[in-house]
């Protein structure tokens, strides 16, 4: 397989994304060479297959690709600017607008410079969680600067092209501002929230469904990486927080009110309306999101199968889902408490659900209707 990327490529810090790009691109056959403050981080991310720890006679590299938390990564672009004046440099932090602002006040050569950021991450961080799949069929913005050349914003181009990515070219505000409303406040969210499961007892906990892991997932995330994308793009993420505020003090208005026992029928059944609003402007937003293939939502049934807990059922379950000529179109599994069974909730289009809830019967499936 050919690379589009022009070789050598210097990855500067080897974590989570630095390391998945070095895979990537060393398995496509380019030379990667890798460099971290860390030299067990490096080591690991050589023994991984990344690249290799630079040395003191490398030629020049091509293109530098920083990966390095926000608070320091303007810091490390102007350092590789600097050390490497023929060299696209891009970096891969989730803050577009800090970055370029520091920059462009310590006076960077900008026409070399793309910013960057792949949609794209892990729970787990460092070296050892890297994957060369990433990337794959994630959005990948470029963030170029006034001044960036065409042929620099080409280079960043066609690495998340080789990387398996989609690339979407944005302003840099505009990206911070998508992304402390799509990314940064869902992570402030699922923290608070699963921040209130710590005083809970054992008992309550057992109580949990699907519903709370959905939301908590995130909350498992890096939290010093966090804390530095949360100070970098603060001036975005704090308008969008401060409207949740407020409409979490409506909400907490609306229970003080519904929860009396006395006052107006008129009063409580407003306050209950604005509670079922709230939850419908809520269907509304995920009505917005992307659905599958990045098209706009479709409506799918579920068609919910109780899977024994045992090796090679699941696949044996997806495997007779094919066979009927059944599309699954998502899938999504809960674990049933204290059972050694799961419930596979399998999306299809509402056209096929009979068909499909008879055919599974037939083999033998205990479909949940």
């Amino acid at each position: 397989m050919n690379a589009a990327t022009r070789g050598p490529v210097l990855v500067v810090g080897t974590g989570l994304l630095g390391t998945s790009v070095g895979l990537r691109l060393t398995a496509l056959g380019v030379d990667v060479r890798l460099q971290d403050p860390s030299r067990t981080a490096v080591a690991l991310a050589r023994d991984v297959g990344a690249g290799r720890p630079t040395a003191p006679d490398d030629d020049e590299p091509a293109l530098v690709v920083v990966a390095a938390p926000p608070d320091v990564t303007a810091d490390a672009v102007a350092a590789q600017l600097g050390a490497h004046p023929h060299a696209v440099v891009t970096d891969v932090a989730s803050v577009k607008g800090h970055v370029l602002a520091q920059l462009e006040a310590a006076g960077a050569d900008l026409s070399r410079y793309v910013g960057s950021h792949p949609m794209a991450g892990r729970e787990r961080s460092g070296p050892s969680a890297a994957v060369p799949d990433l990337f794959l069929g994630r959005p990948w913005v470029i963030a170029p600067s006034p001044v960036t050349t065409f042929d620099a914003q080409l280079a960043v181009r066609e690495l998340a092209v080789d990387l398996g990515s989609v690339p979407v070219v944005m302003a840099a505000d505009a990206h911070d501002a998508a992304v402390a409303a799509v990314s940064h406040v869902p992570q402030v969210v699922a923290s608070l929230v699963a921040a209130r499961l710590v005083a809970l007892s054992d008992d309550a906990l057992g109580l949990a469904g699907q519903g709370l892991r959905d939301v908590t997932r995130i909350a498992a995330s890096d939290p010093g990486l966090w804390t530095s994308i949360l100070a970098a793009n603060s001036a975005a993420v704090a308008p969008v927080l401060a409207a949740l505020r407020d409409d979490l003090d409506g909400v907490l208005a609306a229970l003080a009110v519904a929860d009396e026992a006395t006052g107006p029928e008129s009063v409580r059944t407003g306050t209950l309306l604005s509670i079922a609003d709230l939850v419908a402007r809520g269907n509304d937003g995920v009505a917005r999101i992307p659905g599958k293939h990045g098209g706009a939502q479709r409506q799918y049934a579920e068609v919910t199968v109780l899977v024994p807990d045992e090796p090679g059922e699941l696949a044996h379950l997806l495997q007779d889902v094919g066979d009927v000529g059944v599309n699954l179109e998502d899938l999504r599994i809960e674990h049933a408490a204290g059972r050694p069974v799961g419930l596979a909730a399998i999306s299809v289009l509402p056209s096929s659900v009979e068909h499909l809830e008879a055919e599974l019967s037939e083999r033998g499936w205990r479909v949940v209707r």
